[in-house]
């Protein structure tokens, strides 16, 4: 198909909104809907060698309400005089994780296959937005308005953020389009743009926005990310400054000590560089990310723990189950939160708000874990686990248990048994699964994530390989894990229904009755559709990938 559109980058934001809820523009009406708001996560994937680009193609990975969708775009915007945008574009069905060629048949999933082959794709930045849209009509013809914030994300970290205005046709009349930009040329606050998104986020990434979205010519690959210093080490003048960097380097004949150590290092560095986001509480995936790197940090003792002195290290264990507990009552609700607009935004306005007291009720509970998260980042006890923890991820040799020279010691001696046993673990569940319950399922999440840890940990000396294994070890834990967020929202609802009936009107009850029914729905069709991702890992193709790979060591 080809995408015909009009598009804007917009200065004032409140202008641009008006016209959202405009009644009439040009020679459209909006009809009696509102604008729809809809949370979207772009991935711009292609080659580690641009061949996509190469090629003319750009390719998008988008995450919406539980699906995947590839569209493939020509990189060529061809540009009328009147200013109307048309660009040919090809969708599909899509898997986040498994490689192209394993994707539902489309002609999307064909031209990707074509250009790229059976070489993975890695990600050149991730776009996420807030897309408020509207239909507008005029006779037959039909154009969707909508009025996206867009992030620019690129390693986890905001790097730009801007607004546009797009008005694509979707049916009917193509002077109707032109119309409907001539109206909006007399708009103060907007300025016409003839660069896509992909383009504006390159050249942010690139370091040569000009703030107006200048295009930057497509090329292979972005430009490789540049380390930085974590913030929250500023107090720490005198010493050696951690590192974000790109991996922890675990090599086959380290030490199973030091290799844990390389693990953590690589992971306090991202959670210290986390740390001011969270203070500022200004976007939620700052907690999820600390959160992340906390958990991280946690598997890698329970990997590597054995080779250190208990006695010595149990401070740093313990500060470490402190942080995530507090980061984790704060992600928790506001994965709940996020769920439940996402569930509100496509209902009538008044069934909306007979949602408020759920939400109120979750959201201050979601202040005051906050509340609690600030009180322990600013507590003593945090600032001298921090400084002690960070020497000992320093310092080679410290609180190493002693080993013999005959006994195994190197990754490469340890790691396979700790792989094997994990997938041992996983695998067991095969007799269950067709019968288990959501608590069952829970523990093979669990169990899944210490195998995903195995590899994940040791994936440098392991070679390319492991990578696709990780993926579908990981597709699996994801399943479960939106499974486990829907039993909890689901269990929180019923909750605030037993507590609060006494307080709450007849449509407020039925409308948080209806969300818990959704959610247990939910439940139910993640549970039935865990074959799919189990079986990415429990058969034989898996086992002989997994063999190959840790023989290799």
């Amino acid at each position: 198909m080809t995408e015909v559109e009009l598009k804007y980058r917009v200065g004032d934001l409140a202008a641009a909104e008006r016209l959202l809820a405009a009644d009439r523009l040009g020679p459209f009406t909006g009809g009696a809907g509102r604008a729809r708001s809809t949370q979207l996560e772009d991935r711009y994937v292609d080659t580690a060698d641009g061949a996509l680009a190469r090629a003319g193609f750009a390719v998008r990975l988008r995450q919406s309400a539980g699906e995947t969708i590839v569209s493939v775009k020509s990189l060529a915007l061809a540009q009328g005089p009147n200013g109307i945008l048309h660009r040919d574009e090809l969708e599909g069905p899509a898997d986040r994780v498994a490689p192209p060629v394993d994707w539902p048949a489309s002609d999307a999933r064909s031209l990707v296959v074509e250009h790229a082959g059976d070489a993975p794709l890695v990600e050149r930045v991730t776009i996420r937005q807030l897309r408020r849209k509207r239909q507008l009509r005029s006779a037959a013809t039909r154009v969707e308005l909508s009025l996206d914030e867009v992030d620019v994300v690129e390693r986890g970290r905001v790097v730009e953020r801007f607004v546009e205005l797009e008005a694509e046709l979707t049916k009917g009349e193509e002077s109707k389009l032109a119309a409907l930009g001539a109206a909006l040329e007399s708009v103060s606050g907007l300025e016409r743009a003839s660069t896509s998104k992909l383009e504006s986020a390159l050249a942010a990434i690139n370091g040569s926005s000009d703030g107006a979205g200048a295009p930057t010519p497509a090329g292979p690959a972005p430009a490789p990310p540049v380390p930085f210093v974590p913030a929250a080490e500023a107090r720490v003048d005198d010493t050696p400054r951690l590192v974000v960097s790109k991996s922890p380097g675990v090599l086959a004949e380290d030490h199973i000590a030091e290799a844990g150590r390389k693990v953590m290092r690589f992971h306090l560095a991202r959670m210290l560089d986390r740390e001011p986001g969270v203070r500022s509480g200004i976007d939620a995936e700052d907690v999820h990310k600390m959160r992340v790197a906390t958990r991280r940090q946690r598997a890698a003792w329970r990997v590597f723990g054995e080779a250190y002195r208990r006695g010595r290290t149990k401070t740093y264990r313990q500060g470490l189950r402190d942080i995530a507990r507090r980061l984790g009552a704060v992600r928790d609700l506001d994965v709940q939160l996020e769920a439940t607009e996402s569930y509100r935004a496509d209902l009538p306005r008044a069934e909306q708000r007979a949602l408020e007291p759920l939400t109120a009720s979750w959201s201050q509970h979601r202040d005051d874990a906050r509340a609690l998260l600030m009180r322990e980042l600013d507590s003593p006890r945090y600032g001298r686990f921090i400084d002690d923890y960070l020497d000992f991820v320093r310092t080679e040799g410290a609180a190493v248990s002693p080993i013999g020279a005959a006994r195994p010691h190197r990754v490469r001696d340890t790691a396979p048994s700790r792989i094997w046993s994990a997938y041992e673990q996983v695998r067991s569940y095969e007799p269950v699964l067709r019968w288990a319950d959501v608590a069952t399922l829970h523990e093979l999440r669990i169990a899944g994530k210490w195998l995903r840890y195995s590899l994940e940990f040791v994936a440098e000396p392991l070679g390319d390989d492991a990578l696709p294994l990780i993926a579908r070890v990981t597709a699996m834990q994801d399943h479960l894990g939106l499974m486990n967020d829907a039993d909890v929202s689901a269990s929180m609802a019923r909750t605030f229904l037993v507590e609060h009936a006494g307080q709450l009107s007849q449509a407020e009850g039925a409308a948080i009755g209806r969300y818990l029914v959704d959610r247990e729905r939910e439940v139910a069709r993640l549970r039935r559709s865990i074959g799919l991702p189990w079986r990415g890992i429990a058969g034989p193709g898996f086992r002989r990938s997994l063999g190959r790979v840790v023989a290799g060591l």
